[in-house]
């Protein structure tokens, strides 16, 4: 009788050393947690659309052995502080704006060029291209962190205002434009004749609404689903600005994905990514969009030739700064960036 008491003991050890040794598929996955900065819905917009996508990819893709867990709207704190978190391998990855990835990258200000693009085709052929590359590249030795590419914020920047119509430089002048808190952006504003008041994202309808700011800049989807329609009567088509959303990943755990987990990653991101950039064109031409603005807000497109007036005031100013801020490596940027957009057009 002890003897098969000691057997069933020593089955019941073995088995539960087992288990404890081989994990379940729900223990063995390794966990990618997304922050991005807007709601979890991928027909709200670019950065919901690319979680979706990305996460759905991932998980089928390693069948289940790596798991996405997306954190909307901010949830885990400021773009700046997120993006120390992911150095910091408390969370995985993150798709940040520029304004909070200026924090631990600056030079990210080179992009701020005023009317650098003709058209939102040729800002995909940049950033996919050899610059996007070389960016990369120096975004990687400069943090220590993986690119997984450039995304579409929405398209390009328009300006809205409570106060008047903006047509010319001369229409800025005295306006409180809210921006980000680069240094670019503010440049651009005083430049144009008007007074930059960098306000985090999470407070700028409030602003608005409360008169801190008299008006802001952003892409028509972002513009659309903050509802700034609510607080602001007009809205110029200046396009003078895109921002692309920079999505990085921590060091160590890409590093610790096998080659094919890392494939499957990369190319979720890069799909992801074309979603992102659909959902903004469509939200942006759609009933979510444009049109619906225009039911609320006065709308005015600028003329190449009106265009040509501001960026004939705020390009100078632009780049005496980033020389003055990042010397011969923000020339250097710059030159590779202004040819490849040039190239791109050809």
């Amino acid at each position: 009788m002890k003897r098969v008491v000691k057997f069933f003991v020593l089955v019941l050890s073995v088995a539960l050393c087992a288990a404890l040794a081989v994990p379940t598929g729900a223990q063995a996955a390794k966990i990618i947690k997304l922050h991005h900065l807007n709601k979890d819905d991928p027909f709200d917009n670019p950065t919901g659309a690319m979680a979706t996508v990305f996460k759905s990819l991932v998980e089928a893709g390693t069948n289940g052995a790596v798991k996405v867990q997306t954190f909307p709207s901010g949830q885990l704190g400021k773009d700046a502080e997120v993006v120390q978190q992911i150095k910091a391998g408390v969370i995985q990855s993150g798709i940040h704006s520029e304004g909070g990835f200026a924090s631990i990258y600056p030079m990210i200000g080179v992009l701020d060029i005023p009317f650098a693009f003709p058209n939102i085709s040729t800002t995909y052929a940049v950033f996919d291209g050899p610059f996007g590359k070389k960016l990369a590249a120096d975004i990687e030795k400069k943090t220590g962190l993986k690119v997984l590419g450039f995304g579409d914020s929405g398209g390009f920047f328009q300006f809205t205002n409570s106060k008047r119509p903006i047509k010319s430089p001369a229409d800025m002048q005295g306006l409180k434009i809210r921006t980000m808190g680069l240094d670019t952006h503010k440049t651009i504003i005083r430049a144009l004749g008007g007074q930059p008041a960098a306000i985090a994202w999470s407070e700028v309808y409030t602003a608005l609404q409360t008169g801190v700011a008299d008006g802001e800049m952003n892409p028509i989807p972002i513009i659309a689903f903050a509802k700034f329609n609510e607080v602001q009567k007009y809205l110029t088509l200046s396009g003078h600005l895109f921002a692309p959303y920079i999505w990085v990943m921590n060091r160590k755990f890409w590093d610790g994905l096998t080659a094919s987990e890392q494939y499957v990653v990369k190319y979720a991101a890069r799909s992801a990514i074309v979603a992102g950039r659909g959902m903004g064109r469509i939200i942006e031409a759609s009933n979510r969009g444009l049109p619906a603005l225009a039911k609320d807000m006065q709308v005015n497109s600028l003329s190449p030739e009106q265009k040509a007036k501001f960026r004939d005031k705020a390009l100078p100013a632009v780049k005496a700064l980033i020389n003055k801020k990042f010397g011969a490596q923000g020339n250097d940027m710059l030159k590779a960036f202004l040819d490849a957009i040039a190239a791109a057009e050809k």
